[in-house]
């Protein structure tokens, strides 16, 4: 069932100058390139991708795999902008880079003020690229044909050191993923935060939209974020693993919780995508389970993708390119999905190297299917 705050707690800020944190903290999503427990179903052990993937459903794509130049990258979630260069955050080496398809040439740039927190990655319709600085607290702006970079800083939240009951802690409120809405402002997730934010990128007022009343600090943690056709905000809870909405006319709030299936822990929400036709698509990092929601009816669907692997078990990176078509990539089976959302089939796309551990996926201009390769240390390429 879904409970509604209304508008009266969203507070303003305006841009604050450049500072520097005192203290920062580890976040949720170092823990992707660690084991999640065992699968729910039987399935034999991985030991190589060409044997992996017998089991599941094959459908047949050209791949290329890219390494980067330095080892240990953190390569993070991609972004295609309208030139087909790929764009993400290297969290190892402090760069935001881009890769050029057509000259097989990788481009770094350490970002102004950057503390190697490169998370979420966008590539607006004029080519530029938005991206959400983690650790420097800070959503960025790059013009690759100016090389001008804009950074926007955010506040800090206090929370009372565990360690210490007489001191508290400054953090930062940690943007995670974000997203452009239509007006072009950028709304992203605050994980530290529990809240969502908003930029007026024209006017550079940032606004901050607690997700709880009273305000709650490293609770909720919301992750990930999307519009949907109707311009209402959607984002996961990976603290709490439920889907929240925000109006973004009236600052009103609804939560909603999948269902737990029996015999297993609730479903870690992580990324979420709204497809052409208004379905939320959301995907889970404990299980190999896809869910969908219907915004209209306020239900559920979830969809169990076949695993053949024990260790990190579900799906991360997720796209929908038309309401019959979901992407998305699943470390457990080394590979890229393809859900047929008419038939409930999944098709699967072995990656050919082993235990890359796939995480963030985006399509180019051309339809091919970019993702990042987080144990090889490579981007790679799929055409179907």
């Amino acid at each position: 069932m879904a409970h509604t705050h209304d508008k009266n707690y969203a507070t303003q800020y305006k841009c604050l100058p450049a500072w520097s944190l005192t203290l920062l903290v580890g976040l949720l999503l170092l823990l992707l390139l660690s084991a999640c427990g065992n699968s729910t179903t039987a399935s034999p052990a991985y030991t190589a991708s060409n044997q992996a993937h017998t089991a599941l459903n094959q459908a047949s794509g050209t791949f290329n795999e890219y390494p980067l130049p330095q080892d240990k990258s953190g390569v993070m979630r991609p972004a295609v902008d309208g030139h087909g260069r790929v764009w993400f955050g290297e969290m190892g080496q402090n760069y935001l880079a881009s890769f050029d398809p057509q000259s097989k040439t990788f481009e770094q740039l350490k970002p102004p003020h950057g503390q190697a927190g490169i998370m979420g990655v966008i590539a607006a319709p004029d080519n530029t690229i938005w991206y959400a600085e983690q650790y420097a607290n800070y959503i960025g702006h790059y013009n690759p044909a100016t090389r001008h970079f804009d950074t926007y800083f955010l506040p800090t939240v206090n929370k009372p050191d565990p360690g210490n009951s007489k001191q508290t802690l400054s953090l930062p409120v940690a943007p995670n993923e974000l997203m452009l809405d239509q007006q072009g402002n950028i709304w992203f997730t605050e994980m530290n935060a529990d809240a969502i934010g908003k930029l007026e990128v024209k006017s550079g007022k940032i606004t901050h939209y607690p997700l709880s009343n009273p305000r709650t600090v490293q609770q909720l943690s919301p992750y990930s974020i999307a519009l949907d056709k109707r311009g209402e905000v959607w984002f996961t809870n990976s603290g709490t693993n439920t889907l929240g909405r925000l109006d973004p006319n009236s600052g009103a709030l609804h939560f909603y919780t999948p269902p737990t299936l029996v015999g297993q822990d609730p479903l870690s929400l992580m990324e979420i995508v709204s497809d052409p036709a208004g379905m939320l698509w959301i995907s889970t990092f404990n299980t190999a389970t896809l869910i969908r929601f219907n915004s209209d009816t306020e239900t559920f669907t979830t969809y169990n993708a076949p695993m053949i692997s024990h260790g990190i078990q579900g799906i991360y990176g997720l796209l929908a390119t038309s309401p019959n078509d979901i992407w998305a990539t699943v470390s457990v089976s080394n590979a890229i999905a393809h859900f047929n959302v008419k038939t409930k089939t999944f098709n699967y796309y072995p990656i050919p190297s082993p235990d890359c551990t796939p995480l963030g996926i985006a399509q180019a201009p051309d339809k091919s299917f970019w993702f990042t390769e987080s144990a090889t240390n490579q981007i790679g390429v799929l055409k179907p």
